[in-house]
C-alpha cells in the first residue's frame, strides 16, 4: 500500500527560507489544509494546485507516494 508524503514540500520551504504560515498566506490555503499536509493526510487537488502555482513548481516537486510503514506484527496502519 502506498501513502502520500509531503517531505519534498517541507524541504522546498526550508530551501526557500519559508515556514508553514508563509506557505498558507502565499498559496491562500486554510490552516486546516496546512495541518493535513503536516500529518501527510489527503488534501484536495485544488489545494495542491494552489501550492504549485504559488511556489511555481510541479506537483511531483512537493509530494510523492511512498510505501506505508508496516508494524512489527506485519499489519499496515489504518
Amino acid at each position: 500500500m502506498l501513502v502520500v508524503s509531503y517531505k519534498k514540500l517541507w524541504k522546498l520551504l526550508i530551501d526557500r527560507d519559508m515556514n508553514k504560515q508563509d506557505l498558507q498566506v502565499l498559496a491562500k490555503i486554510s490552516p486546516s489544509s496546512v495541518a493535513k499536509l503536516s500529518k501527510h493526510q489527503n488534501v484536495s487537488m485544488d489545494v495542491l494546485l494552489k501550492i504549485c502555482s504559488a511556489l511555481r513548481v510541479n506537483v511531483e516537486d512537493i509530494m510523492e507516494f511512498v510505501p506505508a510503514a508496516v508494524s512489527e506484527d506485519g499489519r499496515q496502519p489504518q
